[in-house]
């Protein structure tokens, strides 16, 4: 994972990728629109798997592709979903984002170019990577494993 490097897409053949704004606000919720296709954040502590445990695999709500596995999440203690790597590289791209006022990583759906969080590096979690992905809920819908 690199600051500065930016992912090509992966796009599989109905990833939404070709959508516009007006159809991705026919399909998801103001809020989901908001984070996934603008950036948005929401409030910590207030996301639907903040403190989940339920082993599964995470995938995109914009498109359905999957892209974190529970087995790499952990807890930051932050208030968001926190992942110390995706199931692929390929999976997601990396945006330079100095927003605001702060050098950061932003992380985006490889197939339908939605926000997903920012990926953190450096921050001394005892995780194989060194890397936080602190995701949106919003950003994502939990496949529980068949059990």
């Amino acid at each position: 994972m690199s600051n500065e490097s930016v992912n090509q897409p992966v796009q599989p053949a109905d990833d939404g990728s070709e959508r516009s704004d007006v159809q991705w606000q026919q399909i998801l919720s103001a809020e989901e629109f908001h984070v996934l296709r603008q950036a948005g954040t929401e409030r910590p502590f207030t996301g639907e798997y903040w403190d989940t445990t339920t082993e599964g695999v995470y995938a995109c709500r914009a498109c359905g592709a999957e892209l974190f596995a529970s087995t790499t999440k952990f807890d930051a203690g932050c208030g968001w979903p926190s992942f110390f790597a995706p199931l692929a590289e390929d999976r997601v791209r990396y945006i330079s984002d100095v927003s605001m006022g702060m050098k950061r990583v932003e992380v985006r759906c490889a197939s339908c170019d939605s926000h997903m969080g920012h990926v953190f590096e450096g921050e001394g979690f005892k995780t194989p990577t060194d890397l936080r992905y602190c995701m949106n809920s919003l950003s994502l819908t939990l496949r529980p494993a068949q059990g």
